[in-house]
């Protein structure tokens, strides 16, 4: 390995680069993983960190925990009803019940994918 030198004043300091890194977006659902992890499994964090394969991690995280939520949407509206014509009926009643599964929805998605 060669190691290049930078002079900086009096030292000569070494020409780090980091690897290149993933630029998908990390979204919500990695970021309430990554506070996850960084309260609660504080090495595998670091160790991710470190290893220049956190952005990676996060990005498959938020994509599959994404992914996870439309089809628990998709699924809980149809087996509920929950369909435009409610929405132009009764948009309040609808208003309701999307509600009431997007929030069992981040349940779900929460205890399968962000907090395990």
């Amino acid at each position: 390995m060669n190691i290049t030198y930078t002079m900086q004043g009096d030292y000569h300091l070494p020409d780090l680069a980091l690897p290149e890194q993933d630029n998908r977006p990390i979204g919500v659902w990695g970021q309430r993983h990554k506070n996850y992890l960084l309260h609660h499994h504080k090495i595998r964090y670091y160790n991710l960190l470190t290893s220049c394969k956190l952005a990676e991690y996060l990005a498959n995280i938020n994509e599959q925990a994404e992914e996870l939520y439309e089809s628990i949407v998709n699924q809980l509206t149809q087996q509920e009803g929950v369909t435009e014509h409610l929405k132009v009926n009764n948009p309040m009643l609808w208003v309701q019940r999307m509600n009431n599964i997007r929030n069992r929805a981040t349940k779900m998605v929460n205890a399968q994918i962000i907090l395990s």
